[in-house]
C-alpha cells in the first residue's frame, strides 16, 4: 500500500480535472449505480466535534474508497485545524488496501467545494452583482475559489462571527482580486448578495426567507450531519427549485430535512444534483426564481476525488 501526504496531493491536483470526475459521479449516483452504506457518525459534544464515515463504490470501478473525516471547531483556539480526516482506497478486485490518501481532510473540503462550483454553474442567476459567503474558515476560501471559474463577478460580502475571521478572510479575498465587504450582520449578506455559499457548523439558522432577494441562488454546504442548519425552514420552501446532492441522506439531515419535517415541503419537490446535470431536470428557468442547492456531502464524491487523486499521484 502506497502512502501519500496532503501536500504531495496538493501538488498534484488539478480542479479543472477533477470537476468532470465528480460530474461523472453524481450522475452515476442519481441513476442508481452508485453503493452508498450508511453514514456512521459520531457526535462529540463536549469537545464541539464531530466525525462520519463514509465509503462508496461506483458499478464497473477497480476501486472504492473509505473515508473519514473530522470536525473539531474549537482547535483553532489550541492551534489546529478545524479539520481533520484521510481516505483509504482499495481495490474492488482484490479487497486489498491500494493507497492512503493522508490529506488532513482537505480532499473532503475540495470535493466539497467542487459540488458548490457545479452548483453555481447550473443555478446562479445570469447577472451575480455580489457573491455572499457565510463563514470564514477554510471551506469559505474553497468555495471563492471554485466561483471564479463560473462568474465573472469579483464582488464579495462575506459574514463571520468573529472579526479577527473576518480580517483574515478579507485578505484572502483581496488576494484572490476580489473587493470586500465584511459585516457580523446576516441580513446585510442576503441584501446584497444574488449567489450566497453557505459553509458554517451552525446549530440555528442564520439566514432568514424574509432577507433573500428574488432570483437569488443559494447553495448550503454546512448542514452536512444531524443537528446542523444554516438555513430558515421557511426559506426552503420558498425556493423555487430545491437542489440536493441525494435525496435519501437530505430527508435526514441538512436543510431540507429541516423543511421536511416541520411540513413546510414534500420530498416530490427534490431534484439531485446527478439528474439535473444529466439534462432530466429543469433547474433555473429564468432570473426571479430562488434556487438552492443542499449539499450534504455524498460518499460518491469522496469515491471520485480519491480516484482521480491516486491517478494523478501515480502518473
Amino acid at each position: 500500500m502506497r502512502v501519500f501526504s496532503k501536500a504531495q496531493i496538493i501538488a498534484r491536483f488539478n480542479p479543472e480535472l477533477a470537476v468532470s470526475q465528480l460530474e461523472e459521479g453524481f450522475i452515476a449516483y442519481s441513476e442508481g449505480k452508485v453503493q452508498v452504506p450508511p453514514v456512521q457518525g459520531f457526535a462529540f459534544k463536549g469537545a464541539n466535534g464531530d466525525c462520519c464515515v463514509k465509503s462508496a463504490y461506483i458499478e464497473g470501478s477497480p476501486t472504492f474508497t473509505v473515508k473519514l473525516s473530522t470536525g473539531f471547531y474549537d482547535n483553532p483556539s489550541k492551534g489546529l485545524p478545524s479539520n481533520d480526516g484521510l481516505m483509504l482506497v482499495l481495490s474492488a478486485h482484490t479487497g486489498q488496501p491500494l493507497a492512503l490518501l493522508q490529506d488532513q481532510g482537505w480532499l473532503t473540503a475540495m470535493r466539497t467545494a467542487l459540488a458548490g462550483r457545479i452548483a453555481a454553474r447550473l443555478l446562479a442567476p445570469a447577472q451575480v452583482k455580489a457573491i455572499g459567503i457565510l463563514g470564514t474558515g477554510m471551506q469559505a476560501q474553497m468555495q471563492l475559489e471554485q466561483l471564479r471559474a463560473v462568474t465573472d463577478c469579483r464582488q464579495v460580502i462575506v459574514w463571520g462571527r468573529h472579526e479577527r475571521g473576518l480580517a483574515a478572510y478579507t485578505a484572502f479575498a483581496r488576494e484572490l482580486g476580489f473587493a470586500v465587504h465584511s459585516t457580523q450582520d446576516a441580513a446585510e449578506v442576503a441584501g446584497a448578495a444574488n449567489l450566497i455559499v453557505c459553509t458554517t457548523p451552525s446549530r440555528q439558522a442564520l439566514l432568514h426567507s424574509d432577507w433573500v432577494q428574488p432570483g437569488t441562488h443559494i447553495t448550503a454546504v454546512g448542514a452536512d450531519a444531524p443537528g446542523k442548519q444554516e438555513l430558515d425552514p421557511a426559506l426552503v420552501a420558498r425556493a423555487d427549485r430545491i437542489i440536493v446532492d441525494a435525496i435519501a441522506q437530505c430527508s435526514q439531515y441538512g436543510e431540507v430535512a429541516h423543511a421536511l419535517g416541520s411540513g413546510q415541503i414534500d420530498a416530490h419537490q427534490l431534484i439531485e444534483l446527478g439528474t439535473l446535470l444529466a439534462g432530466r431536470a429543469k433547474g433555473r428557468e429564468h432570473d426571479s426564481q430562488i434556487t438552492l442547492a443542499d449539499l450534504t456531502g455524498v460518499a460518491v464524491q469522496d469515491a471520485q476525488v480519491a480516484s482521480y487523486a491516486l491517478a494523478a499521484l501515480c502518473t
